[in-house]
């Protein structure tokens, strides 16, 4: 494995970095550190993309026939690495990195051709209907129906657990379309607009106070069938190549930041000598997880097909985001117990501490659900024994 950068690559990261210093301006960057949810505000992702957008750097793994970079493995992961390391908004993936690489894949050339540059610009905005309260990572037992009316799917049930909901205007869904054989074939993958008569979205308020997750509800509602991606029962094998594009990605470049926020933090209180060997500890684990990754980049680039690596990774990486968040808290103490909502949305200038210090409670508590979405850790773990071991 070979991780030096090539000069090409060199130069690539120099231009980025020039890009970022021009366009990530400080009020950008101060607005996205009190964030404390999974991704950005939903303003200051739309204010982030338009900027990417401009430039055509929205979609780093887009072919450039749609509008993409087409950038190599090893320049995405520069990318994700710098914007890491700038603290750069994170544009919420459900549009870019799942449901466009879905449509390009299975789509019919109308629907690339009208989602395709909405997604890019924005001027469509996704959210991901898969989890229901009876079904979460087990999406086989999915009930969410649609049933077919002439030139129509009538859409019955729930969603759960569904980000952003309240700005999109568009949702991909996996609802049932037969009841026939096993659970997985009966299931179809289609496009639903948010406004359509019989859809309403309740709010899910988390334990940190944030809105971020919602309910969806489908009162019979009516979808034309041209909305279906794939034929009819496909969707398990569309659900599946989703979650590739959902559970990948780079876990070591926030980690990183993290753990420099961490030191930071411990370095103004003073070191304890136990809490310094926490930090050693955590510090080892990140760039065992980066490293993990540069394996992994190194491996694909070759052609060399992945096994359990990315199970792996959503195992590690996400277990380590709450590791460290744990080590901010202890790091803090008494200052991380107060209610820091109203000053992360800018509602009160109150605070004990840094204005760094202020999402550090947010994000704790969000965090706690890191290790369940995307697909949970007791997941991960059957995949990797299935794999590894043949179990």
């Amino acid at each position: 494995m070979n991780l030096d950068l090539h000069p090409e690559d060199q130069a690539f990261e120099k231009d980025r970095r020039d890009f970022l210093d021009t366009y990530l301006t400080e009020d950008i960057r101060l607005e996205a550190a009190r964030g404390a949810g999974v991704w950005a505000e939903f303003d200051l992702a739309m204010r982030w993309q338009s900027i990417l957008h401009e430039h055509g750097l929205v979609a780093p793994s887009w072919p450039k026939a749609y509008g993409g970079c087409e950038w190599s493995l090893v320049q995405r992961y520069i990318w994700e690495n710098l914007c890491a390391e700038y603290g750069a908004p994170r544009i919420p993936a459900m549009g870019v990195r799942m449901c466009g690489p879905v449509l390009m894949k299975y789509g019919t050339e109308a629907q690339k051709a009208h989602f395709l540059p909405r997604i890019l610009s924005g001027a469509d905005f996704w959210c991901q209907g898969y989890s229901e309260p009876g079904a979460g990572s087990d999406l086989a037992a999915l009930t969410c129906k649609a049933v077919r009316d002439g030139d129509d799917y009538i859409i019955n049930g729930t969603k759960i657990w569904t980000t952003y909901a309240q700005f999109s205007n568009w949702i991909f869904c996996l609802v049932r379309t037969s009841d026939e054989g096993k659970p997985q074939q009966g299931i179809s993958f289609i496009l639903v607009p948010m406004d359509a008569p019989g859809l309403s979205v309740s709010p899910i308020v988390s334990i940190s106070g944030d809105h971020e997750v919602n309910q969806v509800f489908f009162d019979d509602v009516r979808v034309p069938v041209g909305n279906l991606v794939g034929d009819e029962n496909q969707g398990w094998t569309v659900a599946k190549y989703l979650l590739e594009h959902e559970r990948g990605g780079s876990f070591a470049a926030g980690l990183k930041r993290r753990l420099s926020q961490v030191q930071t933090i411990s370095m103004s209180k003073g070191i304890e000598l136990e809490f310094q060997r926490k930090i050693s500890e955590a510090e080892i684990k990140v760039q065992a997880i980066d490293i993990t990754e540069q394996r992994m980049i190194s491996k694909m680039s070759t052609g060399d097909a992945l096994g359990a690596e990315p199970s792996l990774l959503k195992l590690q990486g996400t277990e380590m985001v709450q590791n460290l968040d744990e080590l901010a808290i202890e790091a803090l103490g008494d200052h991380s117990a107060p209610d820091y909502l109203d000053a992360r949305y800018g509602q009160s200038n109150w605070r004990l501490g840094e204005p760094e210090d202020i999402p550090i409670m947010g994000l704790y508590l969000n965090n706690r659900a890191a290790t369940i979405y995307g697909g949970s850790s007791e997941v991960q773990r059957n995949i990797m024994s299935k794999v590894v071991l043949g179990l």
